[in-house]
């Protein structure tokens, strides 16, 4: 966060429910007891699942002023927007909720992370966007055109509108840095120097109506490289765009599952499955020869504490909340068939 902070970076992303409901006291104690305030812009998320009714929204809101020992939010959005908790946001005031405490002087900015569908984004901002400032769109390279995601179109709707966008996932959640070794060499042959994430980051900058990308940094390693090269921007030229497409191909064809490992699925599941964990260790067999090597090893540990994949009872309530839209209970029949039969498991304690 020093680093980020003298490089002349100032926005830090965090949320209510991440890192097990603990990120924000943790944003607290690295980064606003330690720099003026002054010196940076703190955005958290009102959790659209969590709140039971209107004195509830009342309730965590307070909360989360103190986990983050502010008295205001730089920005605040209405978190992970989706046809699931549309109609409670409207039943129980949301929208006109972030609005008041921007009156109050409590929310400087406001918006909204939208994981939907374009036509949905259209209803909600034609209803909804006089009180919204921005919206937080997924917007990726190899999300540009897919069916479940639709960047592209989600991005025109938000353009539509005239609300600027702030990017979230524009690696995918690690995806497009580890990518298969053909995508790697694409990139590799135009520039040797520029990182994966600095493709991932450059395309999601390009586009027209956006104004800032959240990257998720868990080194100083990627932290003095994602400074590196938008600190001094430089917009991707038509050759590096027709790599990208052909990177985007690949990849494609290498990936099974879409999933960038948000845990949504996780939370509640009534069988405590891992779900991200599995699906990660099966895209990785299948970006390969489709050997197990060492990722049956990680499935059998991963098994001995949690529920295996065959374990899933089927419930699907936790789909809806999947931000990728993903099929989650036929994609873990996926897993259990390449992990579970004819494999023996160890036994869980």
């Amino acid at each position: 966060m020093d680093t980020f902070l003298a490089r002349g970076f100032t926005y830090f992303d965090t949320a209510y429910t991440y890192h097990g409901y603990h990120a924000e006291e943790t944003m607290r104690k690295a980064l606003v007891e330690r720099h003026p305030r002054g010196s940076f812009q703190l955005a958290t998320k009102l959790p659209l699942r969590d709140f039971k009714d209107s004195e509830d929204i009342e309730r965590i809101f307070s909360e989360q002023l103190t986990n983050c020992g502010v008295d205001f939010f730089d920005y605040y959005l209405l978190h992970n927007m989706g046809y699931n908790v549309y109609e409670k946001c409207r039943k129980y005031g949301a929208f006109d909720f972030v609005v008041k405490k921007k009156a109050e002087g409590r929310i400087k900015v406001v918006g909204m992370s939208f994981h939907d569908t374009p036509e949905l984004l259209d209803e909600i901002l034609a209803k909804y966007g006089s009180g919204l400032d921005f919206v937080q769109l997924q917007i990726n390279y190899i999300d540009w055109e897919q069916p479940n995601v639709q960047a592209r179109r989600c991005l025109e709707i938000a353009n539509k509108y005239n609300k600027p966008v702030i990017v979230m996932e524009p690696c995918k959640g690690g995806t497009l840095i580890n990518l298969p070794k053909e995508a790697e060499e694409l990139m590799k042959a135009y520039n040797p120097a520029a990182s994966a994430a600095s493709w991932a980051l450059r395309f999601a900058a390009n586009q027209q109506g956006v104004f800032l990308v959240l990257s998720g940094m868990n080194s100083i390693e990627q932290v003095e490289d994602n400074t590196s090269f938008m600190g001094d921007f430089v917009p991707l030229n038509a050759e590096e765009n027709a790599i990208i497409k052909q990177v985007t191909a690949t990849i494609n064809e290498k990936t099974a599952v879409q999933c960038t490992a948000c845990e949504y699925c996780t939370h509640g599941c009534p069988k405590n499955i891992p779900i991200p964990q599995y699906f990660a260790l099966y895209n990785s067999i299948m970006r390969t020869t489709g050997s197990f090597s060492s990722q049956m090893v990680y499935y059998n540990n991963i098994a001995i504490n949690h529920r295996k994949a065959s374990e899933c009872i089927n419930c699907k309530q936790f789909e809806q909340a999947c931000p990728q839209h993903r099929p989650i209970t036929e994609h873990l029949a996926d897993v259990v068939e390449k992990f579970e039969k004819n494999s023996i498991l160890p036994t869980r304690k």
